[in-house]
């Protein structure tokens, strides 16, 4: 029989297959760039969509629709049964093969001659980015503890801002001097090769290899920061992290919780917000302020992807330190933030200057994207590990089918609705519904960070 093994060889082993923190860093880096290209693909099509409007016919309120609800119902819907397979297997595989389908759908959307077959581009590209972020999010909640792990997802996050950056810089230079249709197939082809690289030089890790014991996060939560504890109701010993659950014990769990479903609504308000005014800016920039699609997409692609990133960034890092000490500055920082913005947004849409209105995106964006790497980092920590894909395709679900599916195409079909009697300045108008919606966001933020346990032991 081999030897039993001392607690001191089970520290050896165990230090030995812990990841460097070298390597920690580079999947996350490759991680976020599979973000990127996510967005970059996302988002082209908004900054196209002025061009492709004049060249297929179409409404504001199909634009909505098809970057809105066309591709957020199929992103969401059915980003919960790849998350569940993603919980019961190998995330790394499921993440390449998204991208992969992801980049293939961006391309072909290039090839549409209607409003229908760009639909069904769109719809591919939904599905291929359904298998994302959750297994990502999950991923990185494995390589990086609890108290760096608000920073680590919202570094992942930075991805949004990035990819956007590069989408509307390429996108509108591609369109004003090749057309729409080839700034498609550009944006789409590298992110088939990059799914090659990611498969051969990520690694798998294990699940709730970082958690550690802690009291609980959440006043109203019976499991604690660590996703090796019971469910709150069985009374059991606690649950390995490879065990798989059925999504109506997930939901069970999550919905028992306060603190998850005051975020899902506030998240979900705030991604209103967030699409209904940025998926619009560039078209608001070429109508209000006649900006040619080169201008609007170097403006638009700097400010957002730079604000955006700096914002996501600063909002895990401040959330993690002042979070060691009040737990409910994980989500009072983004409540504020919510409220700051609001002011820039006004500014955005009613200063006369091009400079001062592309800033004031900017800075919208910037405050805007504080929310997610928090809000992430506070739903993972209400559930086992091998609940954290689940959890994230469950909070995406909520936040991308009302905040992405409802946010251009409500703001369209107002615009639509207000152009026979203000012209060009429907747009501004329809855009202004952003406001108001942000502020109960922000509402909700505070109102959920009273559920977290005030502070740590």
């Amino acid at each position: 029989m081999p030897p039993a093994q001392t607690p001191s060889t089970a520290s050896t082993a165990s230090t030995r297959n812990t990841p460097s923190t070298l390597y920690r860093n580079y999947v996350l880096f490759m991680l976020t760039i599979v973000y990127v290209f996510n967005f970059i693909d996302r988002q082209v099509l908004v900054i196209l969509q002025e061009s492709i409007k004049k060249d297929l016919h179409l409404s504001d309120a199909q634009l909505g629709f098809l970057s809105g609800f066309t591709f957020a119902i199929f992103y969401a819907v059915l980003g919960v049964p790849i998350a569940r397979l993603a919980d019961r297997t190998n995330r790394r595989n499921t993440i390449t093969l998204s991208l992969g389908l992801w980049s293939i759908m961006t391309a072909v959307s290039g090839t549409a001659r209607n409003f229908i077959q760009l639909a069904a581009a769109r719809i591919g590209v939904g599905i291929g980015e359904a298998g994302g972020s959750p297994p990502a999010h999950a991923m990185i909640s494995d390589y990086f503890p609890p108290c760096r792990r608000s920073t680590a997802l919202s570094i992942y996050s930075t991805g949004i801002y990035f990819g956007t950056l590069i989408g509307y810089i390429m996108g509108g230079y591609l369109n004003q001097r090749l057309g729409w249709r080839t700034a498609f197939f550009a944006v789409g082809a590298p992110g088939i090769f990059f799914s090659l690289l990611f498969y051969a030089t990520v690694k798998e890790p294990r699940r709730g290899s970082t958690d550690t014991a802690s009291l609980p996060l959440s006043d109203t939560a019976s499991l604690p920061l660590s996703g090796t504890a019971a469910l709150p109701s069985t009374g059991t010993s606690p649950l390995p992290p490879t065990e798989t659950h059925t999504f109506r014990e997930v939901l069970k769990l999550l919905y028992s919780k306060k603190t998850f479903i005051f975020l899902t609504i506030a998240t979900s308000l705030l991604v209103f917000c967030i699409y209904g005014l940025l998926n619009w800016a560039p078209s608001f920039l070429g109508r209000i302020h006649g900006m040619t699609p080169a201008e609007r997409g170097r403006a638009l692609g700097l400010a957002l992807g730079i604000g955006g990133a700096i914002g996501s960034f600063a909002g895990g890092a401040l959330t993690d330190r002042f979070g060691k000490k009040d737990r409910q500055w994980y989500l009072k920082i983004p409540a504020y933030a919510i409220l700051l913005s609001i002011g820039f947004a006004i500014g955005a849409l009613y200063l006369k200057s091009n400079i001062l209105s592309v800033v004031c995106f900017g800075c919208t964006a910037a405050l805007q994207s504080m929310y997610l790497g928090p809000s992430v980092a506070v739903a993972h920590s209400l559930v086992p590990a091998s609940m954290r894909a689940l959890t994230s395709a469950v909070l995406f679900l909520a936040l991308n089918f009302i905040g992405l599916g409802f946010g251009p195409w409500i703001v369209g079909m107002i615009s639509d609705r207000l152009t026979p009697s203000l012209g060009v300045e429907a747009l501004r108008w329809a855009m202004s519904i952003v406001l108001v919606v942000s502020l109960v966001s922000a509402m909700l933020f505070f109102r959920t960070a009273k559920t977290l346990a005030p502070s740590r032991p």
